[in-house]
């Protein structure tokens, strides 16, 4: 078919109906690519939106800045449990343990920082026995497992505790030393002896002599710390002869 055949209106009719496509298929293009870029826009806020909430502090009831997190939540369930994870702190861990962690932590930090920390006051020597035999007086505490009365420590409160002593000797015999003793029911064990030999040939011989140890305590048992020798000469002052103890 030869093309100078038609006629001028129809082709005026197809170029109309050619650009009307184009414009069609332009617009539908456009509609297209404004809708595909809402739809992403809007899921992105969507997980802004969620995101946040999670985050987001609860007050009291359980509430986000008081109130609820949506509609279907308010219904009987609050947020604290529709989003369980938000109960979590650092680590995971639920705030209810963390509290009942607090509390069993701040029981053991009273209960092993019990100690007693003892100073001289005299000293009392028994011939019978060859020994001298020293008195305290309390210097600093806490708790209530241990108690002192004069040369004795009595235990309320079993455990295993940390034991020191230092005496602070000025005499001219060659050797000294002190014993611990546990007294528990009648029967006496000796838990840990101190010797020093003492500095001859001055006019003045002076030498400490300091223990320590780790000893199981029962309750009721009581604590003696003794010189194994008559009239020993000691200096009773608070910075060089002292006893204590405290639990671990």
């Amino acid at each position: 078919m030869n093309n100078h055949n038609i006629p001028a209106s129809v082709w005026k009719v197809n170029v109309d109906v050619l650009k009307g496509f184009l414009v069609f298929t332009v617009v539908c293009t456009c509609v297209g690519v404004v809708y595909m870029q809402w739809t992403y826009i809007w899921m992105l806020r969507a997980e802004m939106a969620e995101i946040t909430q999670r985050f987001r502090p609860l007050d009291t009831a359980g509430h986000e800045g008081g109130m609820c997190c949506d509609a279907a939540v308010c219904h009987g369930v609050s947020c604290y449990h529709r989003f369980p994870e938000r109960r979590k702190h650092k680590g995971g861990r639920d705030k209810r343990d963390v509290t009942e962690q607090g509390k069993r932590r701040k029981r053991r930090h009273t209960e092993q920082h019990t100690f007693l920390h003892l100073v001289p006051v005299s000293s009392q020597s028994y011939n019978d026995h060859d020994t001298t035999v020293l008195s305290w007086a309390l210097g600093q505490s806490r708790g209530e497992g241990l108690q002192v009365s004069g040369d004795t420590v009595t235990v309320e409160a079993e455990g295993t505790y940390f034991i020191y002593s230092q005496v602070l000797y000025k005499d001219t015999t060659w050797v000294m030393g002190h014993v611990i003793t546990k007294k528990l029911k009648g029967a006496e064990t000796k838990l840990m002896k101190c010797l020093k030999s003492m500095p001859s040939n001055v006019s003045q011989p002076l030498n400490t002599c300091y223990t320590a140890g780790i000893h199981f305590l029962e309750s009721g048992s009581s604590l003696q710390l003794s010189v194994p020798r008559k009239s020993a000469e000691l200096i009773l002052t608070a910075h060089a002869t002292f006893m204590g103890l405290f639990s671990i």
